[in-house]
């Protein structure tokens, strides 16, 4: 009995001893606020050429035109919904909706004009917009293959740049092409704009975040450009038609060096 007693004391002392151990911990905290700001993020990637060339010094290239085929890529990242479109536009030499005339080749013919509408030039885009649910025009986007062109039969403003008709810059509207998005808004999610992501974990052929595109500049025989249409491809732009931009039915264009830029613009949709 002794000897369970000592222990049964021992027990009790280590019991006490570890209590008063735990009473005597100090202990001091303190906080650091860690902040987080998701800045939205739109990126365009552009691969292309400094200058892209259309050189025509042959009977053939002036019927059948010229195609720039993959001649520029575009790759989107964006963390918020978004719209991509493609703009003509000039330095405004001639006119804010002309090509500008860098060399003229001296041409006296009064037929020969240099109000070159932008809207000559032709893209084809590698994939179909996926988001053209609020497009109310012909075309909604740059997607069809380039028609052919037979004495003025067949052809259409399908691929016909965007041109703001006043030259300011203004973004296409409901009735106007997008590369990718739309204009406006339709009530149903999706329906007329991109959503986030990114051509880096979307790739492949179905990717919506990587486009190639082709260029084509068709002058025909003579050079009146007769896929040039307006911003809506309602209607030709082609010179020799009477009451478009020359208004002369036997204008055609001077011989020249011109130029102009292309503008792609990628915008977060509201």
């Amino acid at each position: 009995m002794k000897n369970f007693s000592k222990i049964t004391k021992s027990v009790l002392a280590t019991a006490m001893l570890a209590g008063l151990t735990s009473q005597a911990q100090l202990i001091d905290e303190k906080d650091v606020t860690v902040t987080m700001d998701l800045q939205p993020v739109l990126q365009l990637e552009m691969t292309t050429p400094n200058q892209i060339e259309f050189i025509f010094d042959d009977v053939v290239e002036y019927q059948a035109g010229i195609v720039q085929y993959a001649a520029t890529t575009l790759k989107v990242s964006s963390t918020v919904n978004w719209d991509l479109y493609a703009i003509a536009r000039s330095q405004g030499n001639i006119g804010a909706t002309y090509w500008d005339q860098e060399v003229s080749y001296g041409n006296t013919n009064p037929n020969a004009v240099n109000e070159l509408p932008l809207s000559l030039l032709e893209l084809k885009q590698s994939r179909a917009n996926a988001g053209d649910g609020a497009a109310t025009g012909t075309y909604s986007d740059y997607s069809g293959a380039f028609t052919s062109y037979n004495d003025g039969s067949g052809t259409s403003g399908q691929n016909s740049i965007y041109v703001d008709a006043a030259g300011t810059g203004t973004p296409p509207g409901l009735d106007h092409k997008y590369i990718a998005g739309h204009a406006g808004t339709t009530g149903v999610a999706g329906d007329d704009f991109m959503a986030g992501g990114s051509y880096l974990t979307q790739t492949g052929a179905a990717s919506d975040y990587y486009y190639n595109i082709d260029y084509r500049i068709l002058p025909g025989l003579p050079a009146t450009f007769p896929m040039a249409y307006n911003a809506d491809a309602t209607s030709s732009e082609e010179l020799n038609v009477v009451g478009g931009l020359a208004a002369n039915a036997a204008a055609f264009a001077e011989p020249g060096v011109y130029t102009m830029y292309v503008q792609y613009v990628l915008l977060e949709d509201q």
